[in-house]
């Protein structure tokens, strides 16, 4: 196993996280050439894209979007 550092967490904080140091080179490998300035930088965008944010909405745009569903009879 290959230990990296995510660097990109919420409140600068880091996570350890162990991967096969076969895997870590086969993604450096790809990432070669590419926008990613490291393997931990794929890696998050990765997850993060697995992982979306969940969005928030205000007060307004959620009796907005009520009422927009309630129109088109999704809801009472």
């Amino acid at each position: 196993m290959f230990l990296i550092q995510v660097d990109q967490m919420v409140n600068d904080t880091n996570v350890p996280v162990k991967i096969p140091k076969e895997l870590y080179e086969k993604i450096e490998e790809k990432i070669s050439g590419t926008s990613f300035a490291s393997v931990e930088a794929y890696i998050v965008s990765k997850l993060e894209n697995e992982f979306p944010a969940e969005p928030v909405y205000t007060k307004e745009e959620e009796d907005l979007i009520r009422e927009r569903l309630r129109r088109l009879g999704y809801i009472e």
